[in-house]
This record gives C-alpha cells, structure tokens and sequence, in this order.
C-alpha cells in the first residue's frame, strides 16, 4: 500500500504491532477450534486461552472476578448488554451529553418503550462534566448512572472516581464506557467502584475488529438479552445463568481474543504510561501549530489537561468533509470528520449538523505526522482566506 499519515486512532488504531498480528495467526494456527466444545486436547487448549485472556483483561482493568469478564462483538454490544441487562421498568438512568450514540440510543430505546426515563447532564466550556451535576440528578429511583470515561470528539478524561463515589453513597450503579481511554490510561474499576467496565479491542488497546468485553463487579447481575448453546447443560432448555456463559450464546470469537490478549501483552511490556506520554506530547505539538493557524477553531482546546490523544477542530469558510477530502485527496492524511456518533456533543458545541475534523493520534504517529498535518491544515486555511 501507498504509504499515508494515518490520523483516525479514536476509530481504529493503525497500524496494529507486528507482534500482535504475529501471534493472531500463530496462535489461531495451533489452537484455531471451537473453545470448550469438545473433549479433545486442542478445544481443552483453546478454552485454556480463553480463560487466561479473562484473567489477563481482569488484572487490567482491575475487575475481581475473571469469570465475570463478558467476551462481546465490541464496546456498542457490551453497553448494550449492560444497559438492557440493568435497567428495570420504572428505573431511571442518569448519563451525560458527551456520550456516544453506543449509550444514547439504548436509553432512548428504552424511554420510547416506556421502561425508563433519564437525564443527560450537561459539560462545561472545557469539556468536562461536574460530578455534583450527577448528584443532583440522581433521584430515589435512579438504577444507572452512564459514563463515558474519555470523550471521543473532545479528547477529555472525566473525573469517574468522583461520580463513582457518589454512585456508591446512593447506591446507583455505575457503568463506565472506556473506549477511548482503554489502552491509554490505567485503569482500575475497583478503585471507581464501578459496577461494569465496557471496552473495545480494536483502538487503544491495539486488536483486531470485532471484540470487546465488559467486566462485571461481583456484586451485580445482568440479564441475558441473546440464549443459545453454550456447550454445557444443551439438554435444559433454560440458557445457562452462571457467569461467563449467562451473557455469551454460541462460539466465541477465538482470533479476536487472541489478538486482545496480545495487544494487552503489548501495551504491558512498551509501558501504558510511556505510550500516553508520547501521544500528548505529540498532541501538544498538533494543539500548538493549530493555535498559530488563522481561521482553525479547536473545540475545548484551551489547555490539554485531562486528555487522551486527540483533538477536534474546525475551519472556518470550509466544510469539515471538504477538509478531510483536501486532507487526503492531496496530502495522504487520513481524519475523522463529521458528527463522530455523538451528535449531543456536537449540539452543544455549535457545530451541527456538519460536525468537526478529529485529529487522532496513536502509538506509531510520529513528530512528522504532526507537522505535516499542521502544514497541511495551514495551506487549506490560507486558500479559503486567499
């Protein structure tokens, strides 16, 4: 392939390690069956490593109980899981308006069914929600509070241990969307007192498509929405209840797993930290060559604290979609642009129905990138003015 400067990690990361690809095939290659549906060595081996990954994602992200570490198609399906699986008719659900639609839709789903009601709290000129702003929404009939940890069009981390210990003294569950901080910044659902962890494999924590998961607390049950076989009690007609089983029905996604687990071997052995601390140095050198440009507005961009890797921008007498075309049409770079599934954010910030232009930086963007891609955005805002 051409080579090009690849600049959409928030979506996707890119290019995986080559010691995550390696071992997806390696290991596929040895133990590639159905796991836990047969007697024989190689399914007995193949469950072994779906097991170990449930270990391996539960020290990660500070879960206590393997077993409650739920494999899913991705982040949407493990929130959906949760959401549905929680909410109970008459519950009210507090979230916020920095969410993804991976959030939104479920709740409104929910509201037009009449199963819920909930209430979105609003974010600041910064980008980041009030903790006391959740307090006061939570009322005695509250169930979930649902978060985001990091926005996907602002970059913001959000203060969870704050909201988590108001979850905790009112006794609300606390569900926390870690897409796009998975990968990038330590985390310990333990230390929230968070009820479920969703996550995605395929951006910071370097997988494939395809996989995701949700770490469940012990003290919490989710309701099964899919029933299928699960390779043990085929004989009942009642899907099986015990955890990890209860919320996957029929094969699980081996290559995915593999992949998952080699990306969390990855980000252990290069230091998440060290990974983070690389991307915000090279999103200071992106926020300090935006600020210089005349006609770019970055949205939240006041100072970079608090943040994961990525920045949303617009330019002013030009369409984001023409940008992100010029982008690539003329200087190989590739961003996100548009409503990036979280049109609330958008709203508020004034910039529907067109949207932004994400910049988003992953582990193998280099100083180069950033420069190229400032040069870039500065001939494109020169032309509109010219």
């Amino acid at each position: 392939m051409e080579p090009f400067i690849y600049l959409d990690n928030a979506a996707t990361s890119y290019p995986k390690p080559r010691e995550v690809l390696e071992k997806m095939v390696g290991t596929y290659a040895q133990i590639g069956v159905s796991p836990g549906r047969g007697s024989y060595d190689r399914a007995a081996e193949a469950e072994r490593f779906v097991q170990k990954t449930r270990e391996q994602a539960a020290r990660f992200f500070g879960a206590p109980d393997p077993d409650r570490v739920i494999f899913t198609l991705n982040a949407t399906d493990a929130l959906n899981i949760a959401i549905q699986g929680l909410a109970e008719p008459g519950d009210h659900v507090v979230s916020t308006r920095l969410e993804h639609n991976s959030v939104l839709r479920p709740l409104y789903h929910l509201h037009l069914k009449n199963i819920i009601t909930y209430d979105l709290v609003p974010f600041d000129g910064r980008g980041f929600v009030d903790p006391d702003d959740v307090r006061k929404r939570i009322r005695p009939e509250t169930r979930l509070v649902v978060v985001s940890h990091a926005s996907n069009v602002l970059g913001t981390v959000q203060p969870i241990g704050a909201i988590g210990s108001i979850c905790a003294e009112r006794g609300v569950a606390l569900v926390v969307d870690v897409t796009q901080s998975a990968g990038r910044i330590p985390i310990h659902m333990g230390d929230w007192q968070a009820a479920a962890v969703a996550f995605t494999g395929h951006k910071g924590l370097l997988g494939p498509t395809g996989i995701g998961g949700l770490a469940l607390d012990s003290g919490i049950d989710v309701r099964p929405a899919r029933y299928g076989g699960t390779g043990f009690d085929s004989g009942s007609p009642i899907h099986t209840q015990t955890y990890p089983h209860r919320l996957e029905a029929g094969t699980l996604n081996l290559m995915g797993i593999i992949g998952l687990s080699a990306g969390m071997d990855y980000l252990q052995q290069e230091g998440i930290e060290t990974i983070h601390r690389q991307e915000m140095k090279l999103l200071k050198a992106l926020w300090e060559g935006f600020h210089e440009v005349e006609g770019i507005e970055l949205y939240c961009g006041e100072d970079l604290a608090d943040r994961v890797g990525l920045l949303t921008v617009t330019v002013k007498g030009i369409e984001p979609a023409d940008v992100a075309a010029i982008l690539d049409a003329d200087f190989d770079i590739a961003v996100r642009t548009g409503l990036h599934c979280a049109p609330l954010v958008h709203e508020t910030l004034g910039t529907t129905p067109r949207g932004g232009v994400r910049f988003s930086l992953g582990p193998f963007n280099t100083r180069e990138d950033v420069d190229s891609a400032v040069s870039a955005m500065g001939a494109i805002a020169q032309s509109v003015r010219s």
